[in-house]
């Protein structure tokens, strides 16, 4: 059994697979793509998530912790490239782990991004929620208290579990749906209707660069690291740095682990390769171009959120906008919550687009039943079931669990992605030395084992609870693998026949 275990999925199979009929439409440029992997980078990172991670973990020190993230994600990144080169297919992480390092090892890699993207949108829809109700509390509108947020919230400087008093998040759930019958009707008008949010949100960024430099107190920078410059941890023992009262790290290196969820974006741009035109290209150019141009973005935002207002007193649900309003910037406060709701928006489009494409790829190769995963729509070209179930499932746990609790599940499967795609690489290099690259990762193996390094460092940094969600996660996958995926593995009937 071992032998099928590891069985490898030869990328002649793989560009075998492209030829027929049940593919998706050729349609994304790579401006297309550089949209995309922009739309998904810059939302909840720079609205939402910069203000917990100051708050809570790095302080002043923030803009650090997003360089520390922003390497990771480099190593991480030309490694995807040159996968995404090599396979330009759909699946992601998971086609270049089954190329490569085997089927066990490829479910394991595609069973994490289904948790990466499902849980990722949610946390992306709480953030939405609460930019839109800022939005409209403008013009003296409010959604009832009882449908306005989660029923409960965590709250880390006590280390336990609060209630809201509301039942669930309506704005959550709606804004969900109406994404959800978007992405079925195809991948051309969602590629559209990204475009012209991700420019709206990249000149609401540049605002607040911009004027918010103008408001900067120094001050507020004082003490700059005040959680100290470490937080690592090793399955939630701490071994460098301050811990908060939940027994979880503090300081750069957990920021950094935190806010790592501000760059999963770039790897969605991977999910899109099928549906590149000329993805050997044009798949490499979107996934690094969106990465430098979000990475530069996000620090200068950070240094101006941090300048403007000091970090104990920066919301965490809506920074941005609030911090504007402290400084008498009410004007401000106006456009960049318009700005987030339509930016956060595009993020949530480019996660729950990125979703039903790796279940596409699993359903292909018999790992997920593929009458209701692999089916495609006649008209639209979209695998249209995968898309509905994707929604209703993101819309549940947005509408019911608290964005702590999101966010930092969404790093760890994340880094875990990255993890396998940079070994991989290295995998490959050794047993398909001759294999086509059109773009090669630089400066093989070192790049790649930096990738691997770096990330374990943050996975490392996060709290215990994370490694216990995971760890649950993938129980419950290897159930579903042993039970069904081993038996209906379409590698596996091919060696029998």
């Amino acid at each position: 059994m071992a032998s099928y275990l590891f069985t490898r999925k030869p990328l002649s199979v793989l560009h075998e697979e492209m030829k027929g009929d049940n593919r998706l439409r050729r349609v994304l440029g790579p401006w297309s793509l550089t949209s995309l992997g922009i739309g998904c980078i810059i939302g909840a990172g720079i609205f939402v998530i910069t203000g917990y991670a100051a708050h809570y973990k790095a302080g002043p020190a923030l803009p650090i912790s997003f360089v520390v993230a922003g390497l990771a994600c480099i190593f991480s990144a030309l490694c995807y490239a040159e996968f995404a080169s090599m396979a330009p297919v759909a699946g992601s992480a998971y086609t270049y782990a089954y190329a490569t390092l085997g089927e066990l090892f490829a479910w394991i890699i595609g069973w994490d991004l289904v948790l990466e993207y499902t849980v990722a949108s949610a946390s992306v829809a709480h953030g939405w929620s609460k930019y839109f109700q800022n939005f409209i509390g403008m013009f003296h509108l409010k959604v009832p208290d009882l449908v306005s947020t989660a029923p409960f919230d965590f709250d880390p400087t006590r280390g336990g579990f609060l209630p809201t008093g509301s039942w669930f998040d309506l704005p959550a759930l709606i804004i969900v749906a109406v994404l959800t019958i978007v992405l079925v009707i195809g991948i051309r008008e969602s590629s559209r209707f990204n475009n012209v949010m991700v420019a709206i949100k990249l000149a609401v960024v540049l605002l607040v660069i911009a004027a918010g430099a103008f408001f900067i107190n120094s001050a507020n920078w004082h003490p700059f690291a005040p959680f100290g410059w470490s937080g690592i941890s090793i399955f939630g023992k701490t071994i460098l740095g301050q811990t908060s009262a939940d027994g979880s790290p503090v300081g750069v290196m957990a920021g950094a682990a935190m806010i790592f969820f501000a760059y999963i974006g770039f790897d969605s741009v991977s999910t899109h390769a099928e549906e590149a035109r000329n993805p050997q290209r044009d798949v490499p150019f979107g996934i690094i171009a969106s990465l430098v141009v979000c990475t530069v973005l996000y620090i200068a935002v950070a240094i101006v959120l941090t300048g403007m207002v000091p970090y104990d007193q920066l919301d965490v649900d809506a920074p941005v906008a609030v911090a504007f309003q402290r400084v008498g910037l009410h004007w401000g406060q106006f456009i960049i919550s318009l700005g987030a709701v339509i930016g956060i928006t595009s993020v949530m489009l480019v996660l729950m687009l990125s979703q039903p494409r790796v279940l596409l790829a699993m359903a292909r190769d018999g790992l997920l039943p593929s009458g209701f995963f692999g089916a495609v729509h006649p008209r639209f070209r979209t695998p249209w079931k995968s898309t509905i179930i994707t929604g209703i499932v993101v819309g549940a746990m947005a509408s019911f669990i608290p964005l702590g609790i999101l966010a930092e599940l969404v790093n760890i499967g994340t880094l875990l992605a990255f993890v396998i795609v940079c070994s991989a690489v290295l995998v490959m290099r050794y047993i398909q030395p001759q294999a086509e690259r059109p773009f090669r990762c630089p400066w093989s193996p070192f790049i790649p084992v930096l990738g691997v390094l770096f990330c374990l460092l943050l996975m490392f940094s996060l709290p215990t609870a994370n490694w216990l969600r995971l760890g649950v996660w993938m129980a419950f996958g290897m159930a579903i693998y042993f039970f069904y995926g081993r038996h209906h593995s379409v590698m596996a009937r091919r060696r029998e026949s």
